[in-house]
């Protein structure tokens, strides 16, 4: 062990971090990682094709235009892409169309209204659960059935990350630190947005 590191040191992997961040201005499946994203309140990542007040997914857009988009940020744990790629598929951060690829952070167990300050200054509010669409088998055959699963009670279990509202803005880089503010309880557990 270093001089300079006790044993109660934790590691990075234990810290809540940032691994990745993603954008596409266009609708498609896959976000590109880059080295930083602007978030701005009520909108969503600067440039990204889901950003906007109201709903920009397809498929909200059409049921109703004029919803609220409580999707504006999607963020995944690494933990999820490590189990996917140890089943033998292949996904890098921003394959699976989130903006935020985070470590060392359970945000599946988040209640809904959780806040997440992300870096210096941006804070983002946890919505819901990223319900996983058909589109994963258009990537790769099997997908969609990976992102599932089942808890003792045989309820279904969506681990394909969860959506977010922006509430301060601010810019997000790769390897940002992430602070977690738990909203009052009773806390309300997720669902899909």
């Amino acid at each position: 062990m270093p001089l300079n590191q006790s044993a109660a040191t934790p590691s990075t992997d234990d810290v809540p971090h940032i691994v990745a961040v993603s954008l596409d201005a266009r609708h498609g499946f896959t976000k590109w990682p880059v080295p930083m994203i602007t978030l701005l309140a009520g909108q969503g990542v600067a440039g990204d094709a889901h950003a906007g007040i109201t709903v920009q997914h397809r498929s909200r857009v059409a049921a109703n235009p004029h919803q609220p988009n409580l999707r504006q940020v999607h963020l995944i744990h690494a933990e999820l892409l490590d189990e996917l790629r140890a089943a033998g598929f292949r996904v890098d951060p921003g394959t699976l169309g989130e903006n935020v690829t985070t470590r060392g952070l359970d945000v599946l167990a988040l209640p809904q209204g959780t806040r997440l300050t992300l870096g210096k200054t941006a804070i983002i509010e946890i919505t819901g659960l990223r319900n996983p669409c058909r589109q994963l088998d258009g990537y790769q055959r099997g997908l969609t059935a990976a992102v599932l699963d089942r808890d003792a009670n045989g309820e279904l279990v969506r681990k394909c990350g969860v959506m977010a509202i922006v509430i301060k803005g601010g810019d997000v880089f790769e390897d940002d630190l992430i602070k977690v503010k738990l909203p009052r309880a009773p806390h309300v557990p997720l669902k899909p947005v």
